[in-house]
């Protein structure tokens, strides 16, 4: 069975690549380069595709900058910082990225049809405290519907089929599945400042580094402080 893998080289789409694998898949996976903020995350996602011996990687180039509309794609909106869980839950923040994950299924898409893929793995998750729209089962649903109405393949009646094996897990549920499918978080990265060293106080820091306390667990990720 052939799947395409959208691979930021984050700990869940990490963990994703490793569960199609674990799954019977040969894997295709691709990464976007969109010119974010922390660009420094595809170093990572070639690093895991490496480490799981991949059928091929892709990474695939556009420029979201030019149309902002997030901190990940503008440098003059700062980075929420230092933020609780509960600050984070109160409204969609600003490293949403308009579209984002439309974008990228559609990139997943074509490459699915392109080479008659049954699936496509995405590592969304609706329970982080980031809320964002592109990341909940509605959404899914309707992309899948998509995916139905938009290919030879569904129009054929034989859909590529979303798989979002995450979307309803905590995160510590999620650090406890890719460790029983032994991803090496110390490859991954989910950092948002865009340095070399993770900065441990973003949003997205914060929710991995309380993740793996709760577990009684240490990222084996280096941070700044």
């Amino acid at each position: 069975m052939k799947a395409v893998i959208l691979l930021s080289g984050g700990l869940d789409s990490s963990t994703i690549l490793y569960k199609a694998k674990a799954d019977g898949c040969e894997c295709h996976a691709i990464s976007f380069d969109y010119q974010q903020r922390h660009r420094r995350e595809l170093q990572s996602a070639l690093s895991v595709a490496q480490k799981v011996a991949i059928a091929k990687h892709q990474i695939i180039n556009f420029d979201l900058r030019q149309w902002g509309g997030s901190a990940l794609t503008d440098d003059a909106i700062d980075l929420p910082q230092e933020r609780s869980q509960g600050e984070m839950s109160q409204n969609i923040p600003v490293t949403y990225v308009p579209a984002r994950n439309t974008i990228f299924l559609s990139f997943a898409l074509g490459l699915a049809e392109a080479i008659a893929a049954e699936r496509v793995y995405i590592g969304v998750n609706a329970l982080d405290y980031s809320g964002y729209p592109d990341c909940r089962p509605d959404y899914i649903q309707a992309m899948q519907e998509v995916f139905r109405l938009g290919t030879k393949q569904g129009r054929e009646g034989k859909p590529i089929n979303i798989v979002a094996p995450l979307i309803n897990l905590k995160k510590t549920e999620i650090i406890q599945l890719g460790n029983q499918l032994g991803v090496p978080w110390e490859l991954t990265w989910s950092c948002y400042a865009g340095e070399d060293v993770a900065c441990g106080v973003c949003d997205s820091c914060r929710l991995r580094l309380a993740a793996f306390a709760e577990l009684g667990l240490v990222d084996p990720v280096e941070y700044a402080f």
